[in-house]
């Protein structure tokens, strides 16, 4: 197998990918220029969760840059990609649930979260793309739509979304990846100065992507610890919330793809409320694209079973982070 590298700068899609492909406005505001070039003529201001087509994408000419993708809108102009999440609209059918529940992946730019089965109830959170959920149940609101109801693993409530926005995870989207390696022959790098992530078995790369690692916030400096570590606490899905958010405290529902290497919470995470891949910006997690890490989540050791909320032990694939 050759080195797979999976948005090595940011999401850069082939070009028969573009079909419905939008961008989401993650930060407060986002400059569209006439080039893919900050350095240009100022088109248009899009704001936070602003959704926007892409008709394509290009790579600025600074070589010097970590992360040279910008995205072509559709109203026009160039958008740098660090502050945008590439989504897509995609509907899906009302499913039974099983008993124990089932993983559920939202499907849409954002879609709000109810108290209650309908939009007239307590607005609870904003669920965003790609993010992974605990599908408990299906119901009926009043207006006949079915809704399903969602578990919140951190606070242990539940709250309500329309099932269209939400496709149930099939077990075997989720089968382990390379299981024929030996828990000994598969090991993960984290190179700190690179930004960079590299799997390898036997010794061979086989994944390669680009990360970002703990840095400067407005509240202090976070690192990311260097050392030697396991995957040895594993979850498809993990709200993670702490502090004060207006004093740079954060509050992510359904962060996908989630394994952590210290007691302190340290985890290598899927992220959706930044793409800008190849720079620190964590509070010293590892955060990497959904789609990344969902491959490390499937590669790595233990294997959680698809019905499971949580596998928690001793054993795990080696990682190594360094400078």
């Amino acid at each position: 197998m050759g080195v797979f590298l999976p948005e090595l700068s940011s999401y850069l899609p082939r070009q028969d990918e573009f079909t419905n492909l939008q961008a989401r406005i993650i930060n407060r505001t986002v400059w569209a220029y006439d080039e893919p070039n900050a350095n240009s003529k100022r088109l248009k201001l899009y704001w936070h969760d602003l959704v926007v087509p892409i008709t394509n994408t290009t790579i600025s000419e600074d070589e010097e840059a970590y992360n040279r993708v910008w995205y072509q809108l559709e109203e026009g102009g160039y958008a740098y990609s660090g502050g945008i999440q590439p989504v897509r609209t995609i509907l899906n059918p009302s499913q039974p649930i099983p008993t124990r529940g089932a993983l559920g992946e939202v499907t849409v730019p954002y879609t709000d979260a109810y108290l209650e089965p309908n939009e007239d109830a307590e607005y609870m959170y904003r669920l965003y793309y790609e993010t992974v959920h605990w599908v408990m149940s299906a119901v009926d609101s009043t207006d006949g739509s079915v809704w399903y109801r969602l578990l919140d693993d951190k606070f242990e409530k539940h709250y309500y979304v329309p099932a269209k926005h939400v496709r149930l995870i099939p077990a075997e989207e989720l089968a382990p990846l390379s299981p024929h390696i030996l828990i000994e022959d598969k090991s993960i790098e984290v190179r700190l100065d690179e930004q960079l992530l590299l799997a390898y078995e036997n010794g061979r790369a086989v994944f390669a992507t680009r990360v970002s690692t703990g840095g400067r916030r407005l509240s202090g400096t976070y690192t990311t610890p260097v050392g030697n570590f396991i995957t040895y606490h594993k979850r498809p899905t993990r709200h993670m919330a702490n502090g004060d958010i207006a004093s740079n405290g954060f509050d992510f529902p359904g962060v996908p793809w989630v394994l952590y290497i210290t007691e302190n919470g340290i985890s290598f995470h899927g992220t959706y409320w930044h793409n800008d891949y190849g720079i620190p910006h964590s509070h010293g997690c590892i955060n990497m694209t959904p789609q990344a890490a969902k491959w490390l989540y499937r590669w790595t050791m233990p294997t959680v079973p698809p019905e499971k909320l949580l596998v928690y032990g001793y054993v795990g694939t080696k990682v190594e982070i360094k400078v």
